[in-house]
């Protein structure tokens, strides 16, 4: 292949005819996430957490697997056994990824809930699962504690944050009971880890039951919809590489729910895997805010919904003149991006927005790794975006037509 190129080549045909998935017998995403870089890399940061005050603090993978055991030698200490259910109903904070880092090396199920659910939405979830114990917030616990009477199942209600007093035992006392060392469970790759409800604020809903291999299966669509996380606009790298082969300066933020696939799938886990430092915002979205915490944070990266996308064209519509951003790579997905905003992302982004198609019960499956020519002359990889396309099957993928209606 000629390096010297300086037009845009369509990659995607060598990408996805090399590829070869490579799943072993035994995985477990919190060892994946954080267990391994809590051993060789417990000073890295891999959360930045920032409060709707503007406090920021920094949380390191050594700290977060600290807090993780903990919360493992608590829920076992409250019955809870691998395969049985823990509801999670918490934004994006630190003690979120704890959580789910704790209930995965467990080897029981982390049930993610928004905090938006309605007590309806709540009951139907916590009973259908049969959630033993819930870990909640002050942003749901009140929520949750008015339907607890209907779901004779929840034995233990975890109290976060203010929360604290509210349920039958509080976070920190229970943490601070426990020993800072855990010896996680070796689970297969094919192992439950994740109880998913599609979305619906409301009523009913189905339950997708992810394997812990499934973030494997995320990991080639979460790079190519990133741009590969490669360091500038060209082919050759740039800057030095951090220990998961990510730009060492990358950060990642979206606004996007971690009780979703969007939020869970799509940003915090893959973020964690790859050594990428995310930002969590617990708060209130607004798109002065979003470009507030990208300039601020410096992100490199970014999963931006359409719906948040619109709102920050129509309220910041020059956000170079504004703010200083060092965005390298967007995704978005839930509908079409659509012409305006596509190209708006084009023009005063100066960037290619990468579209994606996926759902809880199979994400990261279509979409975008947007080209571009660098400031060296040399293109960067990926295949050609078009709007209103939702884009091409991301390596080790297939995806056909199979009949015309």
């Amino acid at each position: 292949m000629n390096d010297n190129r300086t037009d845009p080549v369509d990659d995607h045909a060598r990408w996805h005819g090399q590829f070869r998935w490579r799943v072993p017998a035994h995985f477990n995403i919190a060892e994946a996430c954080c267990g391994r870089w809590a051993r060789e890399h417990p000073r890295r940061v891999a959360i930045r957490a920032e409060r709707e005050d503007g406090r920021v603090t920094m949380h390191r993978y050594g700290e977060l697997q600290a807090a993780a055991n903990r919360l493992s030698h608590a829920l076992r200490r409250l019955g809870v056994k691998p395969g049985d259910r823990v509801a999670v109903v918490m934004p994006q904070r630190v003690e979120t990824a704890v959580a789910n880092i704790a209930i995965f090396q467990l080897g029981a199920v982390a049930m993610p809930l928004s905090m938006l659910f309605g007590p309806d939405a709540l009951a139907y979830r916590l009973n259908d699962s049969e959630a033993r114990v819930a870990i909640v917030d002050e942003s749901a616990c009140a929520s949750l504690l008015a339907v607890r009477g209907d779901c004779p199942g929840l034995a233990t209600v975890v109290g976060v944050g203010q929360a604290a007093g509210q349920g039958d035992i509080d976070w920190a006392a229970a943490l601070g009971r426990e020993a800072a060392t855990f010896t996680a469970r070796r689970t297969k790759a094919d192992d439950p880890a994740v109880l998913i409800y599609t979305s619906g604020t409301t009523g009913p809903a189905k339950g997708a039951l992810i394997p812990h291999r499934a973030l494997i299966g995320n990991l080639t669509g979460f790079v190519c919809s990133q741009n590969l996380l490669r360091s500038g606009s060209g082919r050759r790298p740039r800057k030095a590489l951090g220990p998961g082969g990510v730009p060492a300066d990358a950060v990642f933020w979206s606004p996007a729910d971690w009780a979703w696939t969007g939020g869970l799938m799509d940003a915090l886990l893959p973020s964690l895997y790859l050594g990428m430092p995310i930002v969590a915002f617990q708060g209130r979205f607004s798109p002065e805010r979003a470009f507030e915490l990208m300039q601020g944070h410096r992100v490199t990266h970014s999963f931006l919904f359409p719906t948040a996308l619109k709102a920050m064209t129509k309220a910041v519509p020059h956000p170079r003149e504004r703010y200083r951003l060092k965005l390298r790579a967007v995704m978005s997905a839930g509908e079409a991006v659509g012409d305006a905003v596509f190209g708006w992302c084009r023009d005063e982004l100066g960037l290619v927005v990468n579209e994606m198609f996926g759902q809880t019960e199979i994400n990261y499956i279509v979409g975008n790794c947007s080209q571009s020519v660098g400031t060296d002359g040399h293109p960067a990889p990926g295949w050609p975006a078009r709007p209103g396309s939702m884009g091409r099957a991301y390596p080790g993928h297939r995806v056909a037509v199979i009949a015309d209606d």
